[in-house]
């Protein structure tokens, strides 16, 4: 049965915008997620998709307030904005899962030459991993790395003469590190970032169309409550 009555489609139009509360914590978890987890990554478009996030619990709570009162200026821009995050998101989430391997991996050693020594540190120390690729460039290289025997790393102790592990490489440095190349380890996550967050953004955008569609119809009903010459 088509839910057609003034009072069904404001409970309905509450209980929608309740949702979209719920689905923005989901969207800035799964994406904030993937970002943290990344570390050194520049994820620009799983940025863009946690800002859609909290962008969509704001307009959610215009939308409760706009339901609760059949406000029409607020119902109005409420369904405006709405459609223009949906074709954000949409647009976001695509982008997303269209990203290939190899841009993913231009991606990551874009973000390892921009960080810092303390933050290529903290990876190799949280990943037990050393260097990004290649592991007998020191620290001076943009794709270079500290000594992963600083931060005490796993795959580093008892070995701290390696010349990864020490920091001293020669010309002819020919010994191999002990420890996993970062980008290996990071590899999975990264793509994993990609694909979830653009998972969930797309399939969360589609319950913004049905939004719109159920404003468009709240909004030229009329409040049975109210003055019957009045049109709110």
């Amino acid at each position: 049965m088509v839910c057609g009555g003034f009072a069904c489609s404001r409970h309905s139009l509450i209980i929608l915008n309740v949702i979209y509360i719920v689905v923005s914590f989901i969207i800035i978890g799964v994406a904030a997620y993937g970002r943290v987890a990344a570390v050194i990554t520049s994820l620009t478009l799983v940025g863009s998709l946690i800002a859609c996030g909290v962008f969509l619990f704001l307009i959610a709570l215009v939308g409760l307030v706009g339901a609760a009162k059949h406000h029409q200026v607020l119902l109005f821009f409420y369904m405006i904005i709405l459609f223009l995050l949906f074709l954000l998101q949409f647009a976001l989430a695509c982008a997303c899962l269209a990203v290939n391997a190899d841009q993913k991996d231009s991606l990551a050693r874009q973000g390892w030459q921009m960080s810092s020594a303390m933050t290529k540190a903290d990876v190799q120390h949280q990943f037990d991993c050393c260097g990004f690729d290649d592991q007998n460039l020191n620290i001076s290289f943009p794709m270079g790395h500290p000594p992963c025997g600083s931060l005490l790393t796993k795959c580093c102790e008892g070995k701290e003469s390696s010349p990864c592990c020490s920091g001293q490489y020669t010309n002819n440095t020919a010994e191999s590190c002990p420890c996993q190349k970062c980008y290996e380890r990071l590899r999975p996550i990264i793509y994993n970032a990609f694909s979830a967050t653009g998972g969930v953004g797309l399939f969360f955008s589609f319950t913004e169309i049905l939004g719109v569609w159920l404003t468009i119809r709240y909004r030229n009903q009329k409040d049975p409550s109210a003055n019957p010459s009045a049109y709110l």
